[in-house]
């Protein structure tokens, strides 16, 4: 679409990334196959040399997945974007891009469990090493950067304790150091942050998340701001073969439609249950980035257009009241993962972070007690009924054992 950059945030959403076809389809189409034909051996010879412009081969470049990535480099205000087959794929892409033997990385304890483990297994074995630090304490941050520091890795809101931490001082800090600072912005979807805005390198995404919305997807995406990283990251993902599929392609940017709309009701119902939440005698805390008690409130007004559709609670009953919560819930599904428009709920100390060491894990700020929910899209009274139900008895429970 044309002059799609001078239109609001809500209309990108639907036409971004949207060309002419031929027979001329509102919806691109599914490009459901492997290799392109050439005109002629010159034809051939000119893509393989980057003379002409087209398609050569799907790993290499696909029209569906091109739609789907210039749509959300278009929402991030990045320069192009390059679709992955899941959220790690692209967090591995942008450390084997990024860093070579030698190398340290500086990265927010509260980050998605299976990035830790990347760094600490994967990419500490090919000699990189890792500090990890709160990143919503910027001393932390400064006094981790060595000599050696190639970037700085921060997901905010973290996960799965919802820290935040503060992206431009944060860029400051890594390009004073002469280091690059990559943002996951997986949790509030471009919609509600724009990490480039503050100064952040690179941005990467699980696409399975609040992009896609749907929970039928598995992706990731990694979106830069110039041509030539771009060439870069394209090189090495070619070469690592992490790429996505023409069909998921297709779903992600069909869900990318709706993304405003969905947001909106994101943060609508999840404010209003963290408000329920915060009153409860079970709950010992809430973390909800739009409660005036988070401890980065403040930040989350400057940066955020939202509170976002995730919420962290800590139960008192620690261990065993948070397996209880999770066998007593009806409409939120015990399940991982986030974003979409149904409910979800997961207890990080025995699922997404128990791989984990414990003292790690609790260094981290994910305690026993700690539940996520990602709450979808269902009526309200419908959620706060479903969690009032299942707290009852995990409330009945902790009274009995504290008596």
């Amino acid at each position: 679409m044309e002059n799609i950059k001078d239109t609001f945030f809500e209309t990108k959403c639907v036409h971004a990334g949207i060309k002419d076809y031929e027979y001329g389809p509102v919806v691109p189409p599914i490009y459901q196959t492997s290799t392109f034909k050439f005109k002629s051996a010159g034809h051939g010879a000119a893509l393989f040399a980057g003379e002409d412009k087209g398609y050569i081969y799907t790993r290499m470049g696909n029209p569906t997945i091109e739609a789907m990535e210039d749509s959300i480099a278009e929402l991030e205000g990045g320069h192009k974007a390059l679709g992955c087959g899941s959220g790690m794929a692209a967090v591995h892409t942008v450390f084997a891009a990024l860093t070579q033997t030698g190398d340290h990385i500086v990265c927010s304890r509260a980050v998605y469990g299976p990035t830790t483990t990347l760094l600490n297994s994967v990419m500490k074995r090919y000699g990189v090493e890792t500090t990890f630090v709160d990143a919503s304490n910027l001393d932390e941050v400064i006094n981790a950067v060595t000599p050696k520091t190639r970037l700085i890795f921060i997901e905010t809101p973290g996960n799965p304790t919802l820290s935040i931490s503060d992206i431009k001082a944060i860029a400051a800090i890594a390009h004073n150091a002469g280091a690059l600072l990559v943002v996951d912005n997986t949790f509030m979807s471009p919609a509600l942050q724009k990490p480039f805005e503050f100064g952040a390198d690179i941005i990467l995404h699980s696409m399975t998340k609040f992009l896609n919305g749907h929970a039928d997807v598995v992706g990731g995406v990694v979106v830069v701001k110039n041509e030539e990283m771009y060439r870069e990251f394209r090189r090495v993902l070619n070469q690592i073969g992490g790429v996505i599929d023409p069909f998921n392609s297709f779903l992600v940017h069909r869900g990318i439609k709706t993304l405003a709309l969905r947001m909106q009701q994101h943060c609508q119902s999840a404010t209003a249950i963290a408000g329920y939440l915060e009153n409860h005698p079970a709950v010992k805390k809430v973390m909800f980035p739009g409660l005036r008690s988070h401890p980065q409130y403040s930040l989350a007004q400057k940066q955020q257009k939202g509170p976002g559709g995730l919420i962290a609670i800590e139960l008192k009953g620690g261990f065993r009241a948070g397996q209880n919560m999770m066998n007593n819930v009806k409409i939120f599904q015990l399940a991982v993962s986030l974003g979409g428009v149904e409910s979800l709920i997961q207890h990080p100390a025995s699922m997404t972070h128990a791989s984990m060491e414990c003292e790690t894990r609790r260094a981290a700020g994910i305690c026993d007690g700690l539940v996520r929910l990602s709450v979808g899209i269902e009526n309200i009274n419908d959620l706060i009924n479903d969690l009032e139900r299942s707290l009852e008895k995990v409330h009945d429970k902790t009274s009995v054992a504290v008596s």
